[in-house]
């Protein structure tokens, strides 16, 4: 990997096609693509009109290679905001050159330039190559915790009955 090839550059309002290209690609590759209802649209409210995640592109010979998005939570154990990885995908054909290393080390300076006190993200258990670079990057993967998800139908109905 030549470092000086690669550069990261934030998403601006023109990328959302290229966001839900992304998005696209990575629910194909985690067997979700059935999954994915975002739109430009919604893309474009969400991140730009209502700024609730933000995302970089790493970009080799001005072709965006990969992609990372991202968003603050809060620890009320440390008291301090977090960065949370939502998404990381280098596309197939571009992968193994550390262009996700970049993205993610991008991320790391990000977090620490807004104090946070911790970077977390999920990753799927069958995916045995990027776990093996997020344990390689010093990550502790958190196995006393599991997630719990309420989905807009649940959401709704729950809304509904306890009005």
């Amino acid at each position: 990997m030549d470092k000086d090839k690669i550069v990261i550059r934030k998403a601006e309002r023109q990328d959302v096609s290229l966001l839900l290209e992304f998005i696209k690609g990575i629910a194909r590759y985690e067997k979700m693509e059935n999954e994915v209802v975002a739109s430009v649209d919604v893309l474009e409210r969400e991140m730009f009109d209502e700024r609730r995640a933000e995302a970089v592109f790493a970009v080799v010979d001005g072709r965006e290679v990969g992609f990372a998005l991202y968003f603050y939570n809060f620890s009320t154990f440390i008291g301090h905001s977090g960065l949370y990885l939502e998404d990381l995908f280098v596309w197939p054909e571009d992968r193994g050159k550390g262009y996700g290393k970049a993205l993610l080390l991008h991320l790391v300076k990000i977090a620490r330039e807004h104090h946070c006190g911790r970077m977390e993200w999920t990753c799927l258990n069958w995916n045995r190559p990027s776990i093996d670079f997020y344990l390689s990057l010093g990550a502790v993967p958190m196995k006393e915790w599991t997630i719990y998800r309420l989905d807009a139908a649940a959401l709704e109905r729950l809304s509904e009955t306890n009005g």
